[in-house]
């Protein structure tokens, strides 16, 4: 038996399911059984913000510590 209907929609990720993700992707760590649950179930826009979002965080932090290093 099957207990999906066509009508259900598959469960969309949560907050803590999209930073795992975008920081296991970042860092090369993303298995592929992750990456195509996240095509499949995620808003292609909140990964792509996500991304963005990570890279101004990881270049304010490197800038951050150069800053200091260098002072």
């Amino acid at each position: 038996m099957n207990d999906k209907t066509p009508e259900q929609k598959p469960k969309k990720p949560g907050l803590g399911s999209l930073v795992k993700s975008i920081l296991a992707a970042a860092i090369g760590v993303q298995t592929d059984k992750n990456r195509e649950k996240d095509f499949t179930q995620g808003s292609p826009l909140a990964f792509i913000i996500g991304g963005f979002v990570f890279t101004a965080l990881f270049i304010f932090t490197i800038a951050m510590i150069v800053g200091i290093v260098t002072s």
